[in-house]
């Protein structure tokens, strides 16, 4: 079992940044790849970022690539999500997730831990 904690959210005005912060505890965290997705009031669960277990390689949909960034503190067995940019659409309820996956290639679906979830409110 991998516990996910995330933190951070807030209310931000629009051109604003953010910055997510996803705590595990459980396994190990490095056989993991973290991911971020949203998901707003009556829209489905939407992909933000993810990042393999060694950090090397990450990947964006195209609405957040450029203003977003995700990155991983192994020792600190904590991913962050750094956003810049804001946009009123970014607003969500933000979910770090994990998968067990120890390889240096995307992901974007499969993942079995989840967080509660932190709420991103973009005012315009």
């Amino acid at each position: 079992q991998v516990q996910l904690v995330e933190s951070g959210g807030g209310l931000v005005q629009a051109g604003g940044s953010l910055r997510l912060t996803c705590a595990a505890s459980g396994r190990t965290f490095s056989n993991y790849a973290m991911a971020w997705f949203r998901q707003a009031p009556g829209t489905e669960r939407e992909f933000v970022a993810t990042i393999t277990w060694s950090g090397a390689v990450t990947h964006y949909p195209d609405s957040v690539k450029g203003r977003f960034t995700i990155s991983r503190d192994n020792a600190k067995n904590t991913v962050y999500l750094q956003m810049n940019g804001l946009k009123p659409e970014d607003t969500a309820v933000y979910y770090c997730a994990a998968k067990q996956f120890r390889w240096d290639a995307v992901t974007t679906t499969g993942y079995d831990y989840w967080g509660q979830g932190t709420q991103v409110t973009v005012s315009s």
